[in-house]
């Protein structure tokens, strides 16, 4: 887990504007988890008036424990997403610093992206939106998610 943090696993989400509707509804997937302080979730709809965003972005980038890549061709469309946040999330998984977790929700061609190396979700990389009904797909997600954050916090922290 990232040094200071209050509670729990820090998550950072990177996602494309255009889906922000799937992301607010992933959002309410992980409000178990928010409750039981097991993580802390931040993406860019966190920044306030008068934040500097793109430092304010890398910075958060930087903090999390797990990086989530919600992948649509939007996504992959970004040139922010692609030059900035892809680019530091690969490094940080490379590094063994961040734990990276693509979670497909509109189909798109991903294979040859640098994040189709790591074990999408939902399992076997079917997306979201293919799902007969999406509060499955989700649900998946989210028990998914929660077993890769009780294995994180049930390593030893490092003593100061």
């Amino acid at each position: 887990m990232a040094e200071g943090s209050l509670a729990g696993v820090r998550i950072f989400i990177s996602y494309a504007h255009e889906d922000e509707a799937l992301k607010k509804e992933l959002d309410k997937y992980l409000k178990v988890l928010k409750r039981s302080s097991k993580i802390q979730v931040w993406n860019d709809r966190e920044l306030i008036a008068g934040q500097e965003w793109d430092a304010a972005i890398m910075a958060e980038l930087a903090a999390a424990d797990v990086i989530l890549l919600l992948v649509s061709v939007d996504f992959n469309a970004s040139d922010f997403i692609w030059d900035k946040e892809l680019a530091s999330a690969m490094q940080r998984h490379e590094a063994g610093s961040a734990r990276v977790v693509p979670i497909i929700l509109r189909r798109c061609q991903w294979s040859s992206m640098p994040y189709a190396k790591l074990q999408a979700l939902p399992r076997n990389g079917a997306p979201v939106m293919d799902y007969d009904n999406r509060d499955d797909a989700f649900t998946e997600v989210a028990v998914e998610l929660e077993r890769l954050v009780d294995q994180l916090l049930a390593r030893p922290r490092p003593t100061a």
